[in-house]
C-alpha cells in the first residue's frame, strides 16, 4: 500500500482536529459542544490510526520522536474537552495547542530522538 494515503490522512486529521479545537476556543457554547467534541474525536481517531499505519508501512520501529508526536497528539485532544470545561484558560489552551502543534512538526521534519 502507498503510505501517501496515510500521510493524507494523518495531515487532513490533524487539521481538522486543530480546527475544531479552535472552534471550541472561539465559541465554548454548551449547544455545540456535542457536536464539536464528536468531530474532535473523530478526526483524533483518524490521526492515531493512519499515524500508526504510516510508521508500520514505512518501518520506523517506535524511536523517541514518535513517543514525543504521540504526547503531542494525546495533549491536542484533550484541548477542545478542556476548553468547555475551563472556558477561563482558554487563552492559555490556544498556545499550548500552537505550542503542541509545532512540537509535532519539528519532531517529524527533524527526528532528533532517533
Amino acid at each position: 500500500m502507498d503510505p501517501r494515503y496515510f500521510q493524507i490522512l494523518h495531515v487532513l486529521g490533524v487539521l481538522i482536529l486543530f480546527g475544531s479545537t479552535f472552534a471550541a476556543f472561539a465559541n465554548p457554547l454548551p449547544v455545540l459542544k456535542r457536536k464539536v467534541l464528536a468531530v474532535s474525536g473523530i478526526a483524533s481517531l483518524v490521526v492515531l490510526i493512519a499515524g500508526f499505519g504510516l510508521a508500520g508501512l514505512l518501518k520506523y520501529g517506535f524511536p523517541g520522536w514518535i513517543i514525543i508526536k504521540i504526547v503531542c497528539w494525546l495533549g491536542l485532544s484533550a484541548m477542545a474537552g478542556i476548553a468547555y470545561r475551563q472556558p477561563k484558560k482558554i487563552p492559555l489552551l490556544a498556545v499550548l495547542s500552537l505550542a503542541l502543534v509545532a512540537t509535532a512538526i519539528v519532531m517529524v521534519y527533524l527526528r532528533p530522538f532517533t
